[in-house]
């Protein structure tokens, strides 16, 4: 479906169900009309049976009652949709009423007397009238889910006009203002986003909204320090092309969500996955096994050019400058077995069709095992050296190094020592990026594709916003924003790495046949009591913001509410972390202890930030010349 999934005339409700609540809501209908249509023939009409066959009817018409009722109501409140809805719960309504009439058969004599039809005399005119309940509710469903798409890009198209006065504002107090209200509005996002994301059928696009949520949640504490920073030191260019980079980030992910959910592209075009290595392989061996049933199904050709075009993709494991000799060699004598294989099954095979052969003979029964065998082999190699390379990676990034000197020499005001390691964090980069695209090749699933894809796009455009954050640190060194942004960015660099070691553990379980339940790592807020959790973490983030903003307005910054408001500021900061599954208290016990410590600083929140703002208003703490500054 190209078309608009929201209501015009294009849209056909019965061909395409995209969410799980949609089908679990047909399936006990199906079951219901499954029963009364597919009674047998001449089948013996007892007491009990009628009455089965009534109880069954009825029911399926009170439900319909029911159901109809709650369309109606949709209806009424969407102007947009009424017509089709209305028509929809009309021939509802009609269909069900039909089944209620054709199994009312309450007793024997009437079953057989009175000439009117019944679901045992009539069954054409029972399948006709199932077929159209089915088809009129599957649509009121579909209409009705129409609904929370256009919830969604309702909301998200708040957030847009919201961040686009972000982009513009030009004081520290607007700017505090419309984040509050932007923070608000991507609580009701990620709440509708997270509720259609664990909705969807298609793994792909559970994937994919997994990721284009985990910029936007990451990216919002982006987008808070790197304004901050920009507002802060309004003529530096690293502090402008930091923040211009988030906003474009942002808008990224926001379109990807709509596209996600009303299953089109802004270009018209469908998102196409690059080909990976395990599914040439997938595909090849499905072609080579499928000759089993059929010599003629496929032509020669076709083969070996699928694994012409596995044998390419190869290269990206053997033109890596990260490979060594070793595994260089062992990779290129398994493609090349896997030619011979495929090159002797092709000779057996056209041997076997000179000889009208029908089925595949014991000696082109060999070459197939021996094929898939060999590309088998191929995998499992490609598997190892990409797994080990990652592994390898993840330990050596585990210090994180190159940040925290990177940290140190912004702090220094050195940017000669910035730009050296900025040089070292790119190759880091562009050895994660290339890592990345290796598991790619190996992962085994669409979605986990997705997510090594995600996390290459990632890493790619981390980097330069380190880069860009210290620089802006090195410029001016004593900015405490500007040290804030640049562990920001770092935090989230060392968070994309934990994913990687969580991707790396999944796609190991895939190819050991172990793979668990367990694909929406990436996704927040999680359903259940963590959506919750989440949606708090971000008003304790957004309050943190509030408190450091009007705190870092007071000259005297040894002033004992100014130190009571940083208490309060640090704890309410690390329990937004702890949301995150980052930062230091680790459990459950870890919150409620911080919590218990400093509940009676924590009462005291709202009335500090309304205290500093009056002082402040009433110039009781100017600068040294006289000026309120931030």
């Amino acid at each position: 479906m190209a078309s608009s999934p929201c209501g015009d005339g294009n849209f056909d409700c019965g061909l395409q169900i995209q969410t799980r609540s949609v089908e679990q809501t047909l399936i006990p209908l199906v079951s219901q009309i499954t029963t009364l249509i597919n009674h047998k023939d001449k089948l013996k009409k007892t007491e009990k049976t009628l009455r089965a066959v009534q109880r069954v009817g009825q029911a399926v018409s009170v439900a319909v009652g029911r159901f109809v009722a709650v369309g109606e109501a949709i209806a009424a409140e969407n102007e947009d949709l009424k017509d089709e809805m209305g028509l929809a719960c009309f021939e509802a309504r009609r269909a069900g009423t039909a089944i209620a009439q054709l199994t009312d058969v309450s007793s024997l004599e009437q079953c057989e007397g009175d000439g009117r039809s019944t679901v045992f005399s009539d069954r054409t005119g029972m399948v006709k009238a199932a077929r159209m309940l089915l088809s009129s509710v599957t649509k009121v469903l579909v209409l009705a889910d129409c609904i929370v798409i256009k919830q969604i890009i309702s909301s998200r198209n708040k957030v847009l006009v919201t961040l686009e006065q972000l982009e513009r504002v030009s004081t520290f107090q607007e700017f505090v203002q419309i984040f509050s209200q932007f923070g608000n509005e991507m609580v009701e996002f990620a709440h509708l986003t997270g509720d259609r994301q664990n909705d969807l059928k298609d793994e792909k696009k559970r994937a994919r909204m997994a990721a284009a949520r985990a910029v936007l949640e990451k990216c919002t504490m982006m987008l808070l320090t790197a304004s901050k920073t920009c507002l802060r030191h309004p003529d530096c260019e690293s502090a402008r092309i930091n923040k211009e980079a988030v906003f474009q980030r942002m808008r990224l992910a926001l379109e990807q969500v709509i596209e996600i959910v009303t299953d089109t592209r802004s270009g018209g075009e469908a998102r196409a996955l690059p080909v990976s290595i395990y599914a040439g392989i997938k595909d090849f061996k499905v072609k080579v096994e499928g000759l089993r049933d059929s010599l003629y199904c496929v032509s020669c050709e076709a083969v070996a050019a699928l694994l012409e075009a596995l044998m390419e993709k190869t290269e990206d494991f053997t033109d890596s400058a990260y490979t060594s000799h070793e595994q260089r060699e062992t990779i290129i004598q398994l493609c090349q077995i896997t030619r011979q294989e495929t090159k002797q099954l092709i000779n057996t095979w056209r041997h076997a069709q000179s000889l009208k052969a029908k089925e595949a003979t014991d000696e082109m029964e060999l070459s197939i095992l021996k094929t898939c065998q060999s590309v088998s082999d191929l995998r499992r190699e490609l598997h190892r050296v990409a797994v080990g390379r990652a592994t390898e990676l993840l330990k050596l990034h585990s210090d994180h190094l190159v940040l925290q000197a990177l940290k140190a020499s912004g702090g220094d005001g050195n940017l000669e020592a910035v730009a050296d390691y900025a040089g070292t964090l790119n190759e880091h980069k562009e050895q994660l990026v290339e890592t990345c695209r290796l598991l790619c090749h190996i992962s085994g699933t669409e979605p986990l594709e997705i997510t090594c894809i995600h996390a290459e796009e990632t890493f790619r455009v981390i980097g330069p916003q380190i880069i860009s954050a210290a620089q802006t640190l090195a410029l001016h060194p004593t900015s405490k924003i500007a040290k804030e942004n640049l562990d920001v960015f770092c935090e989230a660099w060392e968070s994309q790495l934990c994913d990687i070691a969580i991707l790396l553990k999944e796609i190991n379980d895939v190819f050991e046949g172990r793979r668990g339940d367990k694909k929406t790592y990436l996704s927040l807020p999680r359903p259940g009591e963590q959506t919750t959790i989440a949606k708090l973490g971000l008003e304790l983030c957004l309050l943190t913001s509030d408190v450091d903003s009007e705190v870092e307005r007071w000259d005297e910054q040894d002033h004992e509410m100014v130190r009571l408001c940083q208490i309060i500021s640090s704890m309410a900061y690390s329990m937004y972390l702890f949301t995150r599954g980052e930062g230091l208290l680790k459990t459950t016990l870890d919150l409620f202890h911080q919590a218990e410590v400093r509940q009676h600083s924590f009462s005291l929140i709202g009335f500090l930030i309304e205290s500093v703002r009056s002082a402040i208003k009433s110039n009781e703490s100017p600068g040294k010349d006289g000026s309120i500054y931030y």
